[in-house]
């Protein structure tokens, strides 16, 4: 099976919004709702767009950690409070199985495609916003 060129299909697909001091940053992205949709994730995805992505919702929060297992193209991974808040974004490399920690409980981790978040400007402090 060749390798995909976006996430997941027939996941849910819901807006999400990055309030920054710079403006607002929109983004469409796929739900990860249940464990295996998680494991999976953006696993085997060649390539993403910059307004796209996959969002890992976790209620209650909680302490999480990411790898890049069979994952080909570098992320951004932003750690987002049950608040909306941004606690932590940081850039994961292809393949690096090394765990990336939350550093705290979160409600959700955004993956964007990697450098979107410093080119937008995307700041820890910014609010996220999507239906959940």
């Amino acid at each position: 099976m060749p390798a995909e060129q976006r996430p997941q299909t027939g996941l849910e697909q819901v807006p999400l919004t990055i309030h920054s001091a710079n403006g607002d940053h929109h983004f469409t992205v796929e739900v990860a709702r249940t464990p295996a949709q998680q494991e999976r994730g953006l696993m085997f995805v060649r390539s993403l767009t910059g307004d796209r992505g996959m969002i890992f919702p976790y209620n209650p929060a909680q302490d999480v950690a990411f790898w890049m297992k069979n994952t080909l193209i570098p992320l951004d991974m932003v750690f987002i409070r049950s608040d909306g808040t941004i606690i932590r974004i940081t850039t994961a490399k292809p393949l690096d199985e090394t765990p990336v920690p939350s550093g705290e409980p979160v409600a959700a981790v955004l993956e964007i495609a990697a450098g979107r978040a410093a080119e937008l400007g995307i700041k820890t402090g910014d609010i996220a916003e999507w239906p959940h």
